[in-house]
């Protein structure tokens, strides 16, 4: 898990320079917490610069799209059919710079599984359109200034 936090680290750390830094502590959050926020899926840090979140589907989700947030998703457990790229059909935005819809046309679907790193830049349509089971991975979703 302390790997993770690094890379983390890493993928913020280009837009540090160009935001004003959030307190400049070490944060950690225990085991028992980290498991408590993927048993349903939860936030596990947010500032302005990025978020760190547990998280877990059971099932298919929907289209998104963040214009500002760029996605670093490590998987944990299970597998998913991730789709990025293409349209969001009947996309909506739910929240500034957030679009949802129910499902993307035109994109590229790849297989995901335990151990896999994918980074979604911001902008990209992404979808996860088939879960099979518990699907569990960290998301780290660094914010563009």
């Amino acid at each position: 898990m302390r790997i993770l936090v690094l890379l983390a680290f890493i993928a913020v750390v280009p837009y540090l320079a160009h935001a004003e830094a959030p307190a400049r502590e070490v944060t950690e959050l225990d085991a028992a917490r980290v498991a408590a926020a993927f048993a349903k899926g939860a936030p596990l840090l947010e500032n302005d610069l990025y978020k760190i979140h547990a998280s877990r589907r059971d099932a298919a989700g929907v289209a998104e799209v963040h214009e500002r947030d760029t996605d670093i998703i490590y998987v944990l457990e299970g597998t998913a059919s991730f789709v990025t790229g293409g349209r969001v059909v009947d996309g909506q935005e739910i929240a500034p710079d957030e679009i949802r819809g129910p499902r993307i046309e035109g994109g590229t679907t790849r297989e995901l599984s335990p151990g896999e790193l994918v980074v979604v830049p911001n902008g990209t349509p992404h979808w996860f359109e088939a879960v099979p089971g518990p699907f569990v991975y960290y998301v780290v979703k660094v914010t563009a200034q």
